[in-house]
């Protein structure tokens, strides 16, 4: 068994930048444009099938019945037959059951409870020092969303605050800080953890606490949302920096994730338009991020803010954050320590030979990933509903399309036939969009600023109550429910935002059924 060490540029070293920095690439040239999809072996398209696609994609201006292939959001991975808390964890339809071996095993590793090291189950040992949980599904809830802590008894394992400070006031270099998502705050990194083995402090603990802000809609009725404020407690290695950066996140549903890895860039980036040139308020922009996987920048699509480019790279942070389980991606075994956490550095860890010296080993990383990957999207339901259909037409009038893009297809991919050639109904476009100062987290990660956040995927959302066991929405899960959640919206979508505050409780009543359908 190893002991941590202490590293001169502990961030350097935590974060895989050691071999990067002596790249030729230069910061500014990278960030320019995402560089391609080397996650990803695809068969390109024949212009017959990008005519196809075309067709199929296009919107749809007939709401007095379903769309052909509408029932199935997940294509031919779609799971039907079950609305039970069980939805989000079944495997691709389309799986074979040579490969659903692989969804089962990936699924014993995701439901794992590490323990901390030296133990004598030396493949299950190497928990933190410090971490936010010990297995992947006590965030994941049923592989749905996370919640905000309910009561002072909750602990909160499904919800976590992001750290970091401005760029200007960090001591790292311009060309480290080009390789990171945020500056990290100095003594606690770039996430609050608020667990720890024994013998070993946690870092502090979350507090929230929340005001009334009544918003009035148009027929006279008062909806209370409620504002939240949030603050760290219980500090144990010193004070934050005075400038600390806050960004609570809980976590978001699973389903899904393979579909949206395989979308085809140049798919999306055909959505984004940053300078708003078609002056219609809306102005998506890709997310840009290292990957210390490919060695090179990627286009962001996992995480709140797109900060992850691949399911692989963000099962690696979240094992390394969330957990502190070293992997090949991010190989430290202290996990989230920081130079000024003697301690915490000092802790035996549990990398071990039967996992490649590490405490999750490839064979681990790959089969949750596999598994991250196939998790399924259930049927839709009510689709024929008249009330359905109107709210699905108000959906699309009111704009809400514009940034929830309804279909794609995605690439050929002869290694993944769950998710090869699919036309799926993600109700995202994947892109960055600026959301007003009631959402804003006021923090960066990297080229988001602090009032973007990728537009969530719709998929599935009708099943959050039945499948979390509760209907909270947004990043933070402010938002009890899809009224409240649609009344936060702000910036590119407030004149969308406005049109539902204003609607008849009919239409309002028919959107919502509308969106508890998918």
């Amino acid at each position: 068994m190893t002991t941590r060490r202490q590293h001169a540029d502990i961030y350097v070293s935590s974060f895989g930048l050691a071999a990067v920095v002596s790249l030729a690439l230069g910061a500014g040239q990278a960030h320019a444009a995402p560089l391609g999809e080397p996650h990803l072996t695809t068969a390109p398209r024949t212009a017959e099938e990008a005519a196809r696609v075309a067709t199929v994609t296009a919107p749809t201006d007939d709401f007095t019945a379903p769309e052909p292939f509408e029932p199935r959001p997940a294509g031919a991975a779609t799971l039907f037959g079950d609305d039970s808390e069980s939805a989000f964890s079944q495997s691709s339809a389309n799986m074979s059951e040579e490969r659903d071996m692989d969804f089962i095993l990936g699924n014993g590793f995701f439901k794992k409870f590490w323990v901390t090291a030296p133990s004598s189950t030396r493949s299950s040992d190497g928990l933190g020092p410090i971490y936010n949980a010990r297995a992947c599904q006590q965030c994941h809830i049923n592989d749905g969303r996370g919640h905000p802590p309910e009561n002072a008894a909750d602990e909160g394992v499904s919800m976590f605050l992001r750290l970091s400070i401005p760029a200007d006031a960090s001591d790292l270099s311009a060309e480290t800080l080009s390789y990171l998502s945020a500056a990290p705050e100095p003594t606690y990194g770039l996430q609050l953890q608020d667990k720890s083995v024994a013998g070993i402090p946690t870092e502090g603990q979350m507090r929230i606490t929340y005001t009334d802000l009544p918003v009035t809609l148009g027929d006279g009725t008062v909806v209370t949302l409620r504002q939240p404020d949030y603050s760290v407690v219980d500090l144990q290695s010193g004070p934050l920096h005075p400038g600390v950066q806050l960004s609570p996140r809980v976590a978001p549903q699973m389903i899904g994730l393979g579909l949206l890895e395989a979308i085809p860039e140049a798919d999306i980036l055909a959505h984004a338009d940053p300078d708003d040139a078609d002056g219609d308020g809306i102005s998506g922009r890709p997310n840009t991020v290292w990957s210390a996987e490919f060695g090179q920048f990627m286009l962001g699509r996992f995480g709140l803010k797109a900060g992850a480019a691949t399911v692989r790279e963000q099962s690696a942070m979240a094992f390394h954050a969330d957990m502190g389980l070293s992997t090949s991606l991010l190989p430290e075994g202290w996990g989230e320590c920081t130079a000024a956490q003697t301690a915490c550095l000092a802790a035996p860890d549990g990398n071990s030979p039967e996992q490649g010296d590490l405490e999750a080993g490839d064979l681990v990383l790959d089969l949750v990933t596999f598994y991250g990957r196939n998790l399924a999207v259930p049927a839709r339901r009510d689709i024929s509903d008249p009330a359905v259909l109107r709210g699905k037409e108000l959906f699309y009038d009111t704009g809400c399309t514009s940034c929830h893009t309804p279909k794609f297809v995605t690439h050929r991919l002869p290694d993944q036939p769950e998710q090869s050639f699919q036309l799926i109904w993600p109700y995202t476009d994947m892109l960055l969009h600026d959301m007003g100062p009631g959402l804003a987290d006021n923090r960066p990660e990297w080229q988001a600023t602090g009032q973007e956040w990728r537009t969530a995927p719709l998929w599935g959302i009708g099943l959050t109550g039945t499948v979390s066991g509760h209907t909270n929405l947004l990043h933070d899960g402010r938002a009890r429910n899809l009224l409240e959640a649609i009344l936060w919206h702000g910036g590119e979508a407030e004149a969308a935002r406005e049109t539902v505050r204003q609607m008849p409780s009919d239409d309002r009543d028919a959107l919502i059924k509308y969106l508890e359908s998918l």
